[in-house]
């Protein structure tokens, strides 16, 4: 039989109960009680006779008591294999006898008050005035945080997915819970099966991706011919198409790059135009060491450094030989990007993950990004064309990756919703401000175009 004992504690996240002691401690996220445990309990033992048993470093391993997933805080990530003995099942159905017990009326009881404490949390005083956060968390199903981070940092498969957008901002819940959604996922995107960690990035391409294809099949009874007919208003040279087609994922996200090449022994020069929902960039090598803010030693990476380093002329290694046309064989060329449209939503992934010759590696570098007025004029294949305010864009979300390697850590996102920026958490959203957005070490950031001032306005 297992006993629960509760640390005394402010939280009113879903507990996590130790499997080595029977102790209860708030979410391994919240205030850090659960990782205090497991923290403490890896203390050396001093008494000289320790066993060889007790010698062994344990992996000590927690179960949240509401979705029953496992976590082991020494391998930073979810078990799903169980003992010999089918122990963690056997913890699993205990909590399952409890929840159904005869403490369940009061156990919802308590749950209401909690909720309701939760709401009036919501409630701040800006100017003088109370008012609601208006902000919905996502709970985490097991190492979710990947999927939950871009949810929340898009805000702007296709019914799950409104239906969980719609969610994020009501703010009339503690936590919403992204089941169905994620189970769609499952359903589409084999890749994301099963609950270990994943990349936010790969995540977010394969669902826009999936949503482009999904509503080229119609959607609801809309045929594909009447979504294109919303984007009729667009020109044919404006319009970005994958796969032969326009929907609402391009019309929003969509972008078109010129990648110039040129032979460097005839002169023969290639163009072809590529569109793009999103743009990787590199963190250039000279700044990889440099990982704060504050840190003194060095010049600051920027945002322009990343894209200037996309759009620089750039000569081809041997592995990336060009088969020129002229000399009938692979020769040596350079290559150049430009960008021949501008997307309504800009996307940069500042690529942070680098296989090594057996590892992924991440590089920890601060990158200083704008929040406002990020110029893309100097990028365009012809800035003559665009008007002086048609090529700045504001930051409207981050989503951060917290910890050494893709395959582990935790994702969090940060969103602006009217004025405001809020910070989510998977199920915690919490109001900051611009200061600390600003310091975060971005993975991915959303960039929205900046509308054009009426004529009356510009006079």
């Amino acid at each position: 039989r297992y006993h629960l004992m509760s640390l005394l504690c402010r939280s009113n996240k879903s507990p996590w109960v130790c499997l080595t002691c029977s102790s209860v401690h708030c979410g391994r996220y919240v205030n850090g009680h659960a990782k205090k445990h497991y923290e403490d309990a890896q203390i050396p033992i001093t008494n000289h006779k320790k066993t060889e048993k007790q010698e062994k470093v344990q992996h000590t391993v927690c179960m949240d008591c509401s979705s029953y997933s496992t976590y082991c805080y020494r391998c930073d990530d979810f078990v799903v294999n169980d003992t010999k003995l089918g122990l963690v099942q056997k913890v699993r159905e205990h909590l399952q006898n409890l929840e159904n017990s005869a403490f369940t009326s009061d156990r919802h009881r308590k749950r209401k008050l909690l909720e309701n404490s939760s709401l009036n949390s919501k409630l701040l005083k800006v100017n003088g005035s109370t008012t609601a956060l208006c902000a919905t968390g996502l709970r985490n199903l097991g190492n979710t945080c990947f999927m939950n981070a871009i949810l929340q940092s898009l805000s702007s498969l296709v019914e799950e997915f409104r239906k969980t957008l719609c969610a994020l901002w009501q703010g009339n819940q503690t936590a919403f819970s992204p089941e169905s959604l994620f189970y769609v996922v499952w359903k589409i995107m084999p890749n994301f099966r099963g609950y270990q960690q994943q990349d936010a990035h790969e995540f977010m391409r394969y669902l826009l991706d999936h949503l482009h294809l999904e509503l080229q099949g119609g959607f609801n009874g809309v045929s594909r011919s009447v979504i294109l007919q919303e984007n009729s208003n667009l020109s044919a040279s404006n319009k970005c198409c994958i796969n032969g087609a326009s929907t609402v994922v391009t019309a929003i996200f969509g972008g078109i790059l010129q990648n110039e090449v040129n032979c460097l022994i005839c002169g023969t020069e290639s163009r072809k135009f590529d569109p793009f929902l999103d743009l990787s960039l590199d963190i250039p090598s000279q700044f990889r060491n440099k990982r704060t803010k504050n840190q003194e030693s060095g010049p600051m990476c920027t945002l322009r450094d990343c894209l200037r380093s996309f759009t620089d002329l750039e000569e081809l290694d041997e592995t990336e030989l060009y088969m020129c046309h002229k000399c009938k064989k692979k020769q040596k060329s350079t290559k150049k990007f430009w960008i021949q449209k501008l997307p309504k939503v800009l996307c940069l992934h500042l690529k942070r993950f680098h296989w090594t010759a057996y590892l992924r590696n991440k590089v920890d570098t601060y990158v200083e990004f704008p929040l406002r007025g990020l110029d893309m004029k100097c990028y365009l294949l012809e800035p003559e064309n665009s008007g002086p305010e048609s090529c700045l864009y504001d930051l409207v979300a981050v989503v951060v990756h917290h910890g050494s390697g893709v395959g582990s850590g935790h994702y969090t996102a940060y969103a602006a919703h009217e004025g405001r920026w809020f910070h989510f958490n998977d199920s915690t959203v919490t109001l900051t401000d611009e200061e600390t957005v600003g310091k975060a070490k971005a993975y991915i950031l959303f960039y929205v175009e900046r509308p054009a001032k009426p004529a009356a306005e510009k006079l």
